[in-house]
């Protein structure tokens, strides 16, 4: 039976393992690099001129955030069904349907008739979208040019083609 008496001795407890690795791994530091070359591109189309007024003051205020990148990194030009557009994002079919509202009230996509099915509707780039989607481009361009500048030409193309490969050379749509 065991000593509970106050005189008895503690044990001293087992020293905690070393976590830095949790800081460290890879994916915690492609998760971190993700969200702050998320947060420089929507920084550089808070700040394009061509984009509209309305959008870059969104942008500005930190309304529109990654989740609303989805949008313009997934929707086909040619438009997609909310479906194929959430699968291809990977957020289920509801989070996408809500982003695509937020999305159509800044005007920037609209809900059209699809002309192969006319039950469904598919989802489009309004020219406002458009344009978002140009000053996304540009913004993207900027972002990677300061990512090569700030690691260097041959870091910077290693760890492209280290990503690419990793992801199975699927780059999306």
């Amino acid at each position: 039976m065991p000593d509970f008496s106050p005189a008895a001795p503690l044990a001293t407890p087992a020293p905690l393992p070393d976590d830095r690795w949790r800081q460290t791994h890879l994916g915690r530091l492609m998760g971190s690099a993700l969200r702050r070359f998320d947060a420089r591109v929507l920084q550089l189309m808070a700040r394009n001129v061509e984009v509209p007024l309305a959008l870059s003051n969104l942008a500005a205020r930190d309304q529109v955030t990654a989740a609303h990148v989805h949008i313009t990194r997934h929707l086909a030009l040619q438009g997609d069904r909310l479906t194929d557009l959430a699968q291809r994002a990977g957020m289920t079919k509801q989070a996408m349907a809500n982003l695509v509202d937020q999305c159509e009230a800044w005007g920037l996509v609209t809900r059209e008739a699809d002309p192969l099915d006319a039950r469904a509707r598919r989802v489009c780039f309004t020219p406002t979208g458009l344009a978002w989607l140009q000053a996304f481009r540009d913004a993207v361009a900027q972002a990677e040019a300061e990512f090569r500048t700030e690691v260097g030409h041959d870091v910077a193309t290693v760890v492209a083609i280290g990503l690419e490969a990793y992801a199975g050379g699927d780059t999306g749509a």
